[in-house]
């Protein structure tokens, strides 16, 4: 089917009217950091806090995503930009939906994660760094990864044979060897309270 037969539908139900009815705005919430440097765990905890205020929201995870949708690609560095691009179009849906999406992803390139942001707009995009060393990565090493890359087992493995760029302008930075959980939680969720206000 060539492109020219593919006509975009356009239907009446809109974001905003998805928004108002669940009474709140939808964006992005976009949590990059090393293997093991706690962005599930914060990922979760956010969420769940957010819907005990009665928030509607989607966390979308690495291992999760790749166990699904992205199971056909590898951690080269071209299919991380394929994993990365993917995701972006899932989270403008959910966007679109009406959710608060919540993205848990190593996501080590930095034209990656910005593309993102170009793909849902700057203004609902809300980049969140959970800052934890390498080395503190490594001792936590909770899915045995790391002890893998170094002996060789795994290939392209971030931090170890293969780069992490750390974000530039992050809206919002978490360091966990110094910050519990609970804080980092309280902090992402102080910055988005405006950003949840439906402006009429």
């Amino acid at each position: 089917m060539s492109d020219t037969n593919i006509k975009k539908h356009h239907f009446k139900v809109t974001r905003k009217e998805r928004q108002q009815l669940n009474g709140h705005n939808s964006f992005l919430i976009w949590v990059t950091g090393l293997s093991g440097s706690g962005k599930s765990t914060i990922a979760n905890g956010l969420e769940e806090h957010l819907h005990q205020q009665g928030i509607r929201t989607y966390v979308l995870d690495g291992d999760n995503i790749r166990h699904g949708i992205n199971q056909n690609l590898t951690f080269s560095p071209e299919d991380r930009s394929e994993n990365i691009r993917r995701i972006g179009e899932i989270s403008k849906l959910f966007i679109d939906a009406g959710c608060v999406v919540i993205g848990a992803f190593i996501s080590p390139y930095q034209k990656d994660r910005q593309e993102v942001k170009r793909m849902v707009g700057s203004s609902n995009f809300v980049e969140v760094f959970v800052n934890t060393s390498l080395e503190e990565c490594e001792r936590r090493d909770v899915k045995g990864l790391y002890k893998k890359a170094r002996s060789g087992e795994i290939p392209n493995f971030t931090g170890i044979n293969a780069p992490y760029e750390v974000p530039e302008n992050a809206d919002i930075e978490i360091k966990t060897e110094s910050e519990g959980i609970e804080d980092a939680i309280a902090k992402i969720a102080n910055h988005i309270k405006k950003k949840l206000t439906i402006n009429e």
